[in-house]
């Protein structure tokens, strides 16, 4: 038996359900931190700070671009453990960048408006690559420790055990971005109406400095203590790096074609559920004429529909008709949702337009539930650092297109529609996310599991025969 499958024997005497609920603690932080970012600072940057939809979606993409690294940390993490441990202390140092990268942003933004104001293209060109990097070192940060974290989560949880773990941990994931969507709706009310960046830059600079300290915090209990360290550190450097070296996991990766359906899967899926993601805060300022305090609740009741749909995915439909049906229902609600959109735009219904945001995060909760539950099955134990890599690459390469994409199309939309009705742009950009919607539920009929198993166990099988060899 190798050393990670001795680990997976015994997960459930080390997860108990007071760890799990700590554990998920640093989920909820990345939630809070998500909708702060992906809502709140695009809300100000597009809408209040006048910045172009571009640069806002293209800056925040930079985040999403360090995703390659997601698949060099985790490989790191199952090889490399720091005074015994595999995955917490990458946690802890990708948690401590990120939370001061956060706090760095806030006099870039504002220093970036102020030379948009001023017109002169060096420093606006010089202060668009500083945002645009100190965003990349956030994901890199983010990609150190999130990827390690999930990884941490397949160790300590059996076979079994595990799509109720993660279901908890998304849920708490979810519960971040309700308590985050409305501590800054709270935060915000004195700042509705304010687009003076003398005013808006010390409240939001006092504000992001007590989120990433609470964040910080949080973070370190969660994770302390609940892994295992191994006893010869060493020894084990040295049996897993040969066991799961960047070679022998990239040829496990690259041997079976339904990785790569299922790595297009998740890109297909992530980018129809989040295309309207860096738009959605600013749909409803230009088109339902909300204030910060009332568009940064979107996030709250789409929060509140997703929670709702892990927990009947997770508990009810899943179990009933099965992981891949599953998925395909949660995608035709996601493409309903869209629609619902637009109709709400063309009624300028705010109590509608909450309530479909409701049922967009019911389906997207539906949906997201069934495709991490065949994440999960497509995953081995012995390289689950690299594989959640993989699965994080694809997700997040998805979300920085959204992110680009986004911004992008809603100025084509302008372009194109020549109207002063805003509904027409944003129309556009929610008609081309269902596309891609419908692409990603015509992949999904090509995942096999069964195949996967099968390849992947051969190849497995392949380089322990080679190791005995040599």
């Amino acid at each position: 038996m190798s050393l990670n499958n001795q680990e997976q024997a015994q997960p459930s005497k080390q997860l108990t359900p007071l760890r799990l609920a700590r554990l998920s603690l640093f989920q909820g932080c990345m939630g809070c931190l998500a909708v702060i970012f992906a809502g709140m600072l695009n809300r100000v940057m597009i809408s209040e700070l006048a910045f172009p939809a571009i640069l806002v979606g293209g800056g925040l993409a930079f985040e999403q671009l360090m995703a390659p690294s997601r698949v060099l940390f985790g490989n790191v993490s199952d090889s490399w453990p720091i005074r015994g441990q595999k995955r917490t202390p990458y946690i802890w140092l990708g948690t401590a960048g990120f939370c001061l990268m956060s706090v760095m942003s806030i006099p870039l933004i504002f220093i970036t408006e102020k030379a948009l104001r001023q017109g002169d293209w060096l420093p606006i060109t010089i202060c668009s690559f500083a945002l645009c990097g100190l965003f990349a070192l956030y994901g890199l940060a983010v990609s150190m420790a999130t990827t390690p974290y999930l990884a941490l989560v397949i160790d300590l949880t059996t076979e079994k055990e595990r799509p109720k773990t993660v279901g908890i941990i998304w849920c708490m994931l979810t519960i971040g971005i309700v308590v985050g969507a409305i501590a800054i709706s709270t935060t915000t009310k004195g700042l509705d109406g304010v687009t003076d960046p003398t005013l808006l830059e010390p409240a939001l600079k006092r504000f992001m400095i007590w989120v990433a300290g609470i964040v910080l915090t949080l973070s370190v209990i969660a994770c302390w203590g609940i892994e295992p360290k191994s006893p010869n550190s060493r020894h084990n450097v040295v049996a897993t790096q040969k066991e799961v070296g960047i070679k022998q996991s990239w040829s496990m990766i690259t041997s079976s074609p339904q990785i790569i359906i299922f790595f297009t899967f998740l890109i297909l899926y992530t980018l129809g559920l989040f295309l309207q993601d860096p738009i959605l805060e600013s749909y409803g300022a230009e088109v339902f004429n909300l204030p910060i305090s009332k568009t940064t609740l979107l996030n709250a009741y789409w929060g509140s529909g997703t929670l709702a749909g892990l927990l009947i995915g997770g508990l009810w439909v899943t179990p009933k008709i099965g992981k891949l049906s599953t998925a395909r229902i949660g995608c035709w609600m996601i493409i309903i949702s869209l629609m619902l959109l637009i109709v709400t735009g063309l009624t300028r219904n705010a109590n509608g337009l909450y309530m479909v945001m409701i049922f967009f995060g019911l389906a997207a909760g539906v949906a997201t539930n069934s495709a991490l539950s065949l994440m999960l099955d497509l995953t081995l134990p012995e390289l689950a650092g690299t594989f959640v890599g993989v699965w994080g690459l694809a997700q997040a390469l998805s979300r920085a297109m959204g992110k680009v994409f986004g911004g992008g199309l809603l100025d084509l939309g302008r372009l194109i529609s020549s109207s002063d009705n805003p509904l027409i742009a944003f129309s556009f950009v929610f008609i081309l996310e269902s596309f891609i919607m419908l692409l990603a539920i015509l992949v999904l009929k090509k995942v096999n599991i069964n195949q996967f198993r099968q390849d992947t166990n051969t190849k497995m099988q392949t380089l322990i025969l080679a190791d005995l060899d040599n």
